[in-house]
């Protein structure tokens, strides 16, 4: 991220877009300055041309002197050369300007997302979240690019002729002064109907952009019940929609070229009749060439206004992408650790002192009212109906979800307390699911490792009994897995994961539902892996299928965010109770 001060995700708010936009520039107040400078002297054939031209026709009219008519041809050839270098120059400074903006803003968003619960990422769909960091970035800076010569043209256009009309016709300025109004009236008329229009493009685009990752999810359902017409018919009605709500947006736009360009040229034309007809009469002193100079000038300054006006539909969706971009960036569900203690030795004792649990709108506790102390080096499994608070309990031990009641104690110090990012650094997770991406094995294994030694990942992947995989691999263990470890089986995605584990020597681990989703060959050597993994180590398990739990010291029974039961295997089916229910239902 650039050194420059940037603006914090704080300082952002979805409610004014228009002050995110202006806070984007202020690292870069002085290199605008610069730019406006280079940018004045790059556009000086608009602003002192008309008075070159104004002073040939005078010299036309009265019959010379030629002398002169060959010095403001040197001039005039001097003002138009210098424009290819300052115009290179001002390419440079602006635009470095503005892909700094955007690298910025991205940097910005990508380090306020890992900052935001976990929670957010299961509300919001990871397509939508793309879309804000790909789309409404590019849109904001195109805005930038777009505007940058054509606004500074303007500014530049105005100021200049100001300056030389109050030097030659000072009684003119009056009229000159129309076009601001005029073309701020425009605005002012058509701002909320475009603003309304880009905001419903916008949620299209952002609704549009979740079904396509959800038809990219699902290809394999969709296949497997030859659903392709359904899938089909789902994302081209959404596309249908971004269809016509980009017409209607592109009929808001249109009206408001037309008004604009009708309002200036009318303004225009004015101008030039009304410079004429004074000096027909003589109301005003004005010479044919100063006619020619204001009738240039008045044209100049209105296209200048017409042509930021025509740039007004840019800036209305730069504004609803800085709005789409406040709305990530003012998510207020954050996990602050900076400042807060760090881990550095964990001995894996975890406490739950009345932990109890809320999501938002939810009616009751996710859980509710649960006490647990977990031993160093022990192993506890957690089972349960759908809904009984398994997932919930683990992802509050990790600090994912903080409860709203109790603590959670790790080596007896309140995890409030703590840098929950060096704590996580010490705990391995292996899900039902593993999580690959598009990368060699060795790379996979030793994620977030940096350099790590090949006798490790050797005997890591030889522990996680999978160093068969990395023999029938083409390129061994740099061998691509392919997306999402596509070129892999699911078993041999799960051992890989292991060995991912078992590199890092966690002291504590987790294993979410780690075999339910194997074949039996599979989950043998799965098995085989997961117990070396867990010797010495404090293990929390989530299971479905109670086989893989019955040798676990403990085995916690949740039913709605309670505990109802804790034992051994044995005891629990000595009481007869929820436990002893679930397990002859599997064993039948």
């Amino acid at each position: 991220m650039n050194q420059l001060e940037s603006p914090t995700a704080a300082e952002v708010s979805p409610q004014h877009p228009g002050r995110t936009l202006l806070l984007l520039l202020k690292p870069y107040r002085l290199r605008l300055f610069g730019v406006l400078m280079v940018f004045a002297v790059k556009d000086t054939p608009n602003w002192l041309l008309p008075v070159v031209t104004a002073k040939v026709v005078d010299i036309v009219v009265a019959g010379g002197p030629l002398r002169t008519i060959g010095w403001l041809a040197a001039l005039a050839a001097v003002l138009l050369l210098q424009v290819y270098p300052t115009h290179l120059l001002f390419t440079r400074l602006y635009m470095t300007m503005v892909r700094e903006i955007a690298a910025n803003l991205r940097a910005l968003i990508t380090n306020h997302l890992q900052l935001v619960s976990v929670g957010y990422f299961g509300r919001t769909s990871a397509a939508v979240i793309q879309s804000k960091i790909v789309r409404d970035v590019e849109n904001i800076e195109l805005m930038y690019s777009q505007i940058g010569n054509p606004l500074g043209g303007a500014i530049i256009v105005f100021c200049g002729a100001i300056v030389m009309t109050s030097l030659n016709v000072p009684q003119f300025l009056p009229i000159y002064a129309l076009t601001v109004p005029a073309g701020l009236l425009v605005w002012w008329l058509m701002r909320k109907r475009a603003h309304t229009s880009n905001e419903i493009f916008r949620q299209q685009m952002e609704k549009y952009s979740k079904r396509v990752g959800e038809m990219a999810t699902l290809m394999p359902i969709t296949r497997a019940h030859g659903l392709e017409n359904v899938s089909f018919k789902r994302v081209s009605a959404d596309a249908e929609a971004v269809r016509e709500h980009g017409v209607s947006l592109d009929m808001v736009n249109g009206r408001f070229g037309a008004v604009s360009w009708v309002t200036m040229q009318l303004l225009a034309v004015g101008c030039l009749l009304a410079a004429a007809a004074f000096a027909v009469t003589g109301i005003i002193p004005i010479t044919p060439g100063q006619v020619v100079m204001l009738g240039t000038y008045f044209t100049t300054l209105t296209n200048a206004v017409l042509t930021v006006l025509n740039f007004m539909p840019i800036i209305a969706r730069g504004r609803e992408s800085a709005r789409s971009i406040g709305e990530v960036l003012s998510e207020s569900d954050l996990e602050w650790n900076e400042g807060k203690r760090a881990v550095d030795e964990v001995v894996g004792k975890i406490t739950l002192e009345g932990v109890r649990v809320q999501f938002p709108a939810a009616q009751e506790f996710a859980l509710d009212g649960v006490d647990l102390e977990i031993q160093p080096g022990e192993t506890v499994a957690f089972v349960g109906s759908s809904g009984s608070g398994k997932s919930t309990l683990i992802n509050t031990i990790l600090g994912f979800v903080r409860p709203a009641h109790g603590r959670v104690l790790l080596d007896g110090t309140d995890m409030q307390t703590l840098d929950l990012r060096t704590m996580r650094r010490k705990v391995s997770v292996v899900p039902q699911e593993s999580v690959l991406f598009d990368g060699s094995v060795r790379e996979n294994v030793t994620y977030g490792l940096g350099r790590i030694d090949d006798d490790q990942v050797q005997a890591a992947l030889r522990d996680a009994n999978a160093l068969e995989i990395v023999d029938a691999l083409p390129d061994g263990w740099d061998t691509f897995v392919g997306d999402r470890g596509s070129r892999l089986s699911g078993g041999q995605r799960q051992r890989l994961s292991i060995a991912r584990a078992l590199i890092r020597d966690p002291k504590i681990l987790i294993l979410d539902e780690a075999t339910s989703a194997l074949d039996s060959e599979s989950e043998v050597k799965v098995q085989e892996a997961l117990e070396r993994l867990m010797t010495g180590r404090t293990t929390l398990m989530v299971a479905h299928r109670l086989s893989t739990v019955r040798n676990a010291d403990r085995i916690v029974v949740l039913k709605k965010g309670k505990v109802v039961e804790m034992g051994t295997h044995d005891e629990l089916l000595a009481q007869h109770g929820i436990y002893y229910q679930l397990w002859n239902l599997q064993i039948r």
